[in-house]
């Protein structure tokens, strides 16, 4: 499936492969290549105009989302002012300023300036896994009716399904955490959500429709 989809990326490819091969070689928490083509293939089905991202890294993501059909544009924010940078400068070397925004700050503080660039079609969280409900919660409201939110790394690493056996204790709490917050996701009956194995995990909440209340 992930050859199939691979298939489908716009050959602008010696940049875009030196991001991801730096990235990976740095040790930079970048989406699993497997579930990155899945959502490039969600993107062409779904063909959203406008994506948020929380949790821009060096921009990797969000490069690759808008080359899966160049037609949303995507705001992306990143609280790392050194990944921040970095980010503006690969959307830079891509001549890509028109499409992608990054936006350096805290997403836990930022909707105010946010709301003003929605409602989006599709929201991506890949960041700090503690506060995934807390941005789930916050940015959800910005939402268009039948969009999707996408959470990566709901598995994280594997740990989310024994939590209790884990010795290292930040990893414990972690695990904890993001199980805690799949719990919560999957009681959310205003969306839709599906939880897939795909690399780390992922959980696609498509936000229902009024007239799917009413059903």
């Amino acid at each position: 499936m992930s050859r199939y989809i691979a298939s489908f990326v716009p050959e602008d490819d010696e940049s875009i492969e030196r991001i991801e091969k730096e990235a990976r070689e740095r040790g930079i928490p970048i989406m699993q290549r497997e579930s990155m083509a899945f959502l490039q293939q969600l993107i062409r089905w779904l063909q959203p105009k406008r994506i948020l991202e929380i949790g821009t890294a060096v921009g990797f993501s969000a490069i690759k989302m808008h080359l899966s059909n160049r037609e949303p544009l995507i705001y992306t924010i990143e609280r790392d002012e050194a990944m921040y940078q970095e980010a503006c400068e690969n959307v830079k070397n891509l001549k890509l300023e028109e499409a992608i925004y990054p936006i350096l700050g805290d997403a836990g503080e930022l909707i105010s300036e946010i709301k003003n660039n929605g409602p989006f079609d599709l929201i991506f969280i890949d960041a700090a896994k503690v506060q995934y409900q807390k941005f789930f919660d916050l940015y959800s409201p910005l939402l268009a009716d039948g969009g999707t939110i996408v959470s990566d790394n709901i598995l994280f690493h594997g740990l989310v399904i024994d939590p209790d056996n884990l010795e290292n204790r930040r990893a414990k709490r972690l695990g904890r955490k993001m199980n805690q917050f799949n719990q919560w996701l999957s009681k959310q009956h205003e969306y839709s959500t599906v939880f897939l194995t795909l690399g780390d995990g992922l959980a696609l909440s498509t936000k229902k429709r009024d007239k799917d209340f009413k059903d």
